[in-house]
């Protein structure tokens, strides 16, 4: 054991794991925890990037566009930009309503922006335009856009009929853990009409201001009171809802001669579907198979179901197919056709199989390379520090609260050929110094180690400043690129301590020394040695 200047004892950590059956211990355990976050980690296309955003909705009835933006839309947005944090502010007019959107800056907490956007709003309430009818925030961010959304079509149902059994599927989808919005797109809801007749109206002396004030007071259930009795406590309700067009028809609206007058005696009721506002079909070419032998397009309605942040894409989309397959034969007839036109978890779990599975090419290149240029052995025990090393990366990783995207994985391949220098290296001055017979085994890989200890740490060092400024990123791309940041270092990090703890163990189990009395020569007399002192010479 020796000492530098500083008092550092160079090797305990390395002799340590040498003589006992720690290095073992660390391999399965490293192993487990990486298979354990690789598992566990959510799956997501791309990294999670914080930009709260807000739209705040005033109406402003009877206003023109050009009122509502001089009277409301503007003054609001001055108002709003001197919340802190507040980097955009941004609107857009129309008669009656403005919108007005606040964007934070990237990187700025959700919660604490929001709350100081409504405190701004409420601070200044005694300031607002007289005729404002009311105002809304309305919170935006990137985990609002679906991850799946579901096509329902066929049977030769119309889009009255789609849109009711779409209400059932949006229904039940909402019990999926980590599941968002379900929302529904497309068809028409149900709805009573009621089509006054003016004669029939001015003969009873009624107007259709009075028509609908009666069917609005009257469409309410409340409690109006209670009474005890029989040790019971019985509670009042007034109501109940209309709930169909008979309850409809048979609604006084007024009275007459002195006698009732029924919403039946002055107009029609009928149960069906809401007037059209908007067409939603599906159509099919030539690659959908089966489905594209149905001529033209046919109604459908879209159910589309977002993710809770932090939530595994994966696994939500993978529910949302599993629900809707049970949902055959009882809220789906088996003459509805149902197809996912968009599936953000398969994709995002595509990509990163198909990135693992180049990680995993790249890794056996690098293995079969080392083989080459040195021996099958060192190549595999770089092979065992590589998925340790990798183990220890998402672990942290998992912990840190980061996902496995394609800027994850990105980095980890980046990272592969740096994080091989460190076992390369302890490996070859091993075999180096096993080959020299420079003593007993253990004591000579212990020297060996020592040699090489400094300039590991100097060298992972620098590679781990280079990367260390990708956390300073700014803007859009700081949280994108943070992955890679924080990826890489790690990996460095985790390479060198497999290097210093693992690597020395696994030699002194795989690696020979030389066979027969003479040592092996020195490396000035090796081939390799005058050819790179030869080509270092040239290009001098």
């Amino acid at each position: 054991m020796e000492a530098d200047g500083n008092g550092l004892r160079r090797g305990g950590l390395i002799e340590t794991f040498l003589q006992g059956n720690l290095a073992p211990l660390l391999v399965l355990i490293a192993l487990a925890a990486g298979v354990a976050a690789l598992l566990l980690t959510p799956r997501e296309e791309e990294p999670q990037i914080v930009v709260p955003l807000a739209d705040v909705l005033v109406q402003y009835p009877g206003g023109t566009a050009e009122e509502v933006e001089r009277l409301v839309a503007s003054r609001l947005e001055r108002l709003l930009y001197q919340v802190d944090g507040v980097e955009y502010v941004y609107s857009m007019s129309r008669p009656g309503l403005a919108v007005v959107t606040v964007r934070f800056t990237v990187g700025e907490d959700r919660e604490e922006s929001l709350i100081k956007l409504y405190n701004k709003i409420f601070q200044n309430i005694d300031r607002t335009t007289p005729g404002i009818a009311g105002w809304v925030v309305k919170p935006i961010e990137i985990d609002d856009v679906p991850i799946v959304t579901v096509a329902l079509y066929g049977g030769g149902y119309d889009d009255h009929v789609l849109a009711r059994v779409g209400e059932e599927v949006v229904a039940r989808l909402q019990h999926i853990r980590d599941a968002g919005a379900v929302t529904l797109h497309g068809g028409r809801r149900r709805v009573l009409h009621v089509y006054l007749d003016p004669e029939r109206l001015a003969a009873y002396g009624l107007s259709p201001l009075e028509i609908a004030g009666s069917i609005r007071v009257s469409n309410v259930q409340m409690e109006s009171g209670g009474f005890e009795q029989a040790n019971a406590s019985l509670r009042v309700e007034a109501g109940p809802f209309l709930s169909d067009a008979g309850g409809l028809r048979a609604l006084m609206v007024g009275v007459h001669a002195g006698r009732p007058v029924y919403l039946r005696d002055v107009a029609r009721v009928e149960d069906g579907p809401e007037e059209r506002q908007t067409y939603t079909r599906i159509g099919f070419g030539p690659g959908a198979g089966e489905a594209a032998a149905a001529p033209g397009s046919v109604p459908a309605v879209t159910v589309a179901v977002a993710k809770k942040k932090g939530s595994n894409a994966v696994r939500v989309a993978r529910e949302v197919e599993r629900a809707l397959a049970g949902m055959r034969g009882t809220i789906l007839p088996d003459e509805m056709a149902f197809r996912i036109t968009r599936n953000a978890g398969e994709t995002a779990n595509e990509k990163v199989n198909g990135l693992v599975r180049s990680l995993a090419e790249a890794m056996l290149t690098v293995i079969l390379l080392i083989a080459v240029a040195m021996t099958v052995r060192v190549s595999l025990i770089v092979a065992l520090a590589v998925p340790v090393t990798y183990s220890l990366t998402l672990l942290v990783n998992y912990l840190a609260g980061y996902t496995i995207n394609r800027v994850t994985l990105f980095a980890l391949i980046l990272a592969l050929g740096l994080l091989v220098d460190d076992p390369i290296v302890a490996t070859e001055n091993i075999y180096r110094h096993l080959q020299g017979r420079r003593g007993p085994r253990r004591p000579a890989i212990a020297a060996a180690m020592r040699e090489i200890l400094k300039p590991n740490i100097l060298a992972t060092l620098a590679v781990i400043a280079a990367f260390l400024p990708m956390f300073f990123i700014t803007g859009m791309m700081g949280p994108y690129m943070r992955p890679m940041a924080l990826n890489v270092p790690l990996a460095m990090l985790s390479s060198m301590l497999v290097a210093f703890t693992i690597t020395p163990w696994v030699c002194s189990k795989v690696l020979r020394e030389t066979s027969g009395e003479a040592p092996a020569p020195p490396v000035e007399a090796t081939r390799a040695y005058r050819l790179y002192r030869a080509v270092a010479k040239i290009a001098a």
